[in-house]
């Protein structure tokens, strides 16, 4: 046997043993029947379920898992049988994380990790994942010789936008040296034991079964896809031990590289298990070891800039300055020019700079643009992009758009030399970058100075944002002579096409109608393509043959018809990245619409996560449907099922965020005022009876509506 697959069949048995332990343990103490989950997934203990399609609902279901896992430990001298044996540490670790939250409450408590990493942030990671805003997945694990070394190979990571997921005493070296952590900074600590590294295995599991369409118990399948579609690897810091080697093992079975920090002679193996002692190297070495490219943008700019950055929080003790229009004029502003009236590469800041000595100031970011084939359409999907591009600077945080933000500048940030001309800078280098199809010209001017700033915002600002919504309020279906595709989640979800539309944005909410004619224009070849509207043949579903001809060539002949306004025939396909999922609730005869931050019960009796493994990953689910928070209030929303009025209960939050634009809608087509106080949330039910009798007080319209089914 080599020494190799001697270390892996040490690990994985020492692993089986502990873990045969504690589930007779947990058995003999709580009994056979006691139920037994991870927290907010709606699959179960999601290695079992994927690799065998077992559903682990109670401890008296593990032995039988147990039974599974020790027979993958062949203790055969060959590497693919020693692979299997890492899998097995895998269904091991599961068990006894699994163990943790039995009786409920939260385990990690008191521990600086997590743990379990819920489905619906998978979901939300869905995005940035496929647009590259997230171009890899890395995995530390140990203690490494000097808490620098960490920091170091963390921080180049987390300036690359790399998520970081950590396991271990690192995550405490890596904080004494001063990273920052948390889900929105992508520099994620997990826990401290070993067996927490189950928690990023089951995240690329879940990728698979959400995204992929990996049917449970297709091992063979799953193994594929988290290694074709999944860019994760893993680096190990600190002498490795049988079961940190058997883990490493497991993580190669399912596609991750695992590259160590320790000299370990002849037990490399090419692509797979590789040493790297300069830890100077060791990202770069990951990366291309997963083939992950990054284009690194540098800015003439003092802080880093990354889109890691971009959930960064900054508090009011932390704050140096910020802008605020509760408080100061504010707007942002993108308006197109004649090529000879922009002077490209101008940046004025006209007013007071942040070194002045004040806290609060107004801002009017005003950016002119100029190109040949820049069109008036474009300047909000620009403009929107002005959120992000600020976020990514280390020690900056905005939020809202328009004439509504707040941005604050953390001291820190300040301290190393930012200020107003750095934020221009930013704006004309990525405008540049990432629009440079249909801007040849940009100027920034920054005005700070109180007057000026609402000069802009009255002379300039507001009439352009009026000027957008109405034509925004006249784009429909039937005004535009085009649709567009949009297969952006395809390296997730290869069997899954959006068709975007003027009323039916993508169901990420992050793609509209203009955002996809833009990208066409920006990239001819790209993700968006139009699809013309000629030949429908049937108007109140939304039947039409270049629809069915786009969708079935985007997605390989995998999906022949799609309906672009009934939830009940052919309903578009979903990635699994969707803002909000609808379903049917049978008792009523409506359709409960939840979005993912909802973490409670509904009337259907399934949670957020449960309704959204009904479909997703291309598949389509009579019934079931992924959308945007927009949509909600879209006058095609299931039009072909009676539409808005099928709406019975939602979330309150999500209730009160879309309530005004859904009751402007309901007053246009059903001739109901404040349509919201009609429609049921958790603090009136989730129980289906009584939803029924809410509706029936209210005299909901869906009472009046053909049955669905």
């Amino acid at each position: 046997m080599s020494a190799l697959t001697d270390l892996i069949y040490a690990g994985s048995n020492a692993v089986a043993g502990l873990t045969e332990g504690a589930v007779n343990d947990a058995i003999a103490k709580h009994g056979a029947e006691t139920p037994v989950a991870f927290p907010d997934t709606a699959y179960f203990f999601p290695t079992i379920y994927a690799a065998t399609g077992v559903k682990v609902k109670t401890l008296g279901d593990l032995p039988a898992c147990v039974g599974v896992l020790k027979s993958l430990i062949t203790g055969q001298d060959d590497i693919g049988q020693a692979l299997n044996a890492g899998l097995a540490t895998a269904v091991g670790a599961e068990i006894i994380e699994g163990l943790k939250y039995v009786g409920g409450g939260d385990p990690y408590a008191d521990d600086s990790g997590i743990g379990f990493v819920p489905d619906p942030i998978i979901r939300s990671l869905g995005v940035p994942l496929v647009t590259g805003d997230i171009p890899g997945v890395a995995v530390v694990i140990g203690k490494a010789a000097e808490a620098g070394d960490v920091a170091k190979v963390v921080k180049d990571y987390q300036s690359k936008g790399i998520l970081t997921f950590m396991i271990g005493e690192c995550i405490e070296q890596a904080l004494e040296a001063g990273v920052k952590m948390g889900l929105e900074l992508r520099v994620v600590p997990l826990g401290h034991d070993v067996t927490s590294v189950i928690h990023v295995v089951t995240v690329a599991i879940r990728a698979a079964l959400i995204f992929g369409n990996v049917q449970p118990g297709d091992l063979a399948g799953l193994l594929q896809y988290t290694k074709d579609r999944v860019p994760a690897f893993v680096n190990t810091f600190g002498p490795l031990s049988e079961v940190v080697v058997s883990a490493g093992a497991g993580a190669i079975a399912l596609g991750f590289p695992v590259v160590v920090d320790q000299d370990i002679g002849d037990l490399q193996v090419p692509g797979a298990l590789e040493a790297v002692l300069n830890h100077d190297e060791t990202a770069k070495h990951s990366l291309a070891l997963r083939n992950i490219k990054i284009k690194v943008k540098e800015l003439p700019i003092p802080v880093a800039f990354a889109a890691a950055f971009e959930g960064e929080i900054i508090r009011k003790a932390d704050m140096k300055v910020e802008f605020w229009s509760s408080k100061n004029t504010t707007c942002e502003l993108v308006t197109m020019r004649d090529m000879d009236a922009v002077e490209d590469h101008k940046i004025v800041v006209d007013g007071p700079d942040i070194d002045s000595g004040e806290t609060e100031y107004a801002l009017a970011t005003y950016i002119e643009v100029a190109g040949a084939k820049m069109q008036k359409d474009f300047e909000s999907v620009i403009e929107r992009k002005i959120h992000a591009w600020f976020n990514y600077m280390e020690g900056v945080m905005h939020t809202g758009q328009r004439n509504q933000f707040r941005i604050r500048v953390s001291n820190d940030a300040y301290d190393k030399g930012l200020r107003m001309r750095h934020f221009g800078e930013v704006l004309y280098n990525m405008i540049m970058d990432e629009f440079d199809a249909v801007v040849d010209k940009c100027q920034v001017t920054l005005v700070t100075d109180p007057e000026k700033a609402t000069k802009i915002l009255n002379e300039e600002a507001m009439p352009a944002y009026n000027a957008r919504d109405d034509r925004l309020g006249s784009l429909t279906d039937e005004s535009v002579d085009k649709f567009y595709t949009c297969i952006l989640c395809q390296s997730f979800a290869p069997s899954h096409c959006c068709v975007v539309t003027p009323e039916r944005l993508g169901l990420c909410g992050a793609v509209s109608w203009l955002d996809a004619k833009a990208t066409k224009e920006l990239n001819d070849a790209g993700p968006c393509q139009p699809i013309s509207k000629e030949g429908c043949t049937d108007e109140k579903k939304g039947y039409y043959p270049d629809v069915d001809r786009m969708v079935h060539s985007a997605t390989q002949g995998a999906v022949e018809h799609v309906s672009l306004y009934s939830i009940m025939e052919d309903p578009m396909t979903s990635c699994g990245c969707f803002e909000c999922i609808c379903g049917i609730e049978p008792v009523s005869n409506g359709l409960v619409i939840c979005n993912r931050e909802f973490k409670g019960m509904t009337p259907t009796g399934m949670t957020f996560g449960e309704l959204a493994s009904m479909t997703g990953g291309g598949v389509q689910t009579p019934g079931f449907m992924g959308h945007g928070r927009h949509f909600i209030s879209s006058k095609k929303f299931a039009a072909a099922e009676g539409g808005i009025a099928r709406i019975v209960w939602m979330p309150k939050e999500l209730k009160d965020d879309v309530s005004h634009r859904l009751n402007a809608t309901a007053k246009e087509l059903l001739g109901i005022d404040n349509f919201s106080d009609m429609i049921a949330d958790e603090t009136v039910t989730t129980d289906a009876e009584e939803l029924l009798n809410f509706l029936t007080e209210k005299g909901h319209p869906v009472l009046q509506l053909e049955p669905l089914m």
